[in-house]
């Protein structure tokens, strides 16, 4: 092949600073894909348990109300915030604005935060009323 050592690298990933952008774009995919795998699961048995009657809707209240399911309940609600909020920022970034480093940073550290505190006020309404 002629030319082909006139070509440019693409560059590797070792050559890159890792930075909030970085990591809440890596975090967007991977609730993503844990919304889809986990939550298909739980929506599933929530479904199949309805549509098996009353004893089998306990059962699955019961597993819901320990403490193991409340935590896959309160990570997949983490999840299903942290994905809206970055998807919020993947939004406003796809329509050309916040690409200032300064403006992009303060958004990808916030992004998470917002999800925290989203979370925790859904599940202090859930767990006190």
């Amino acid at each position: 092949m002629a030319g082909a050592a006139n070509r440019p690298l693409s560059p590797h990933m070792s050559i890159w600073r890792w930075g909030p952008g970085m990591a809440i774009s890596i975090l967007h995919r991977a609730t993503g894909d844990g919304m889809a795998f986990v939550g298909l699961g739980v929506l599933l048995y929530w479904l199949g348990s309805m549509a098996g009657g009353p004893e089998s809707y306990a059962a699955f209240a019961a597993h819901a109300g320990t403490w193991y399911g409340k935590v896959v309940l309160i990570g997949l609600t983490w999840a299903f915030f942290t994905h809206m909020a970055s998807g919020v920022r993947h939004f406003v970034l796809d329509i050309g604005a916040g690409f200032e480093l300064k403006i992009n940073n303060f958004w990808s550290v916030l992004t998470p935060i917002i999800a925290m505190v989203l979370t925790v006020i859904v599940w202090a309404w859930v767990l006190h009323r």
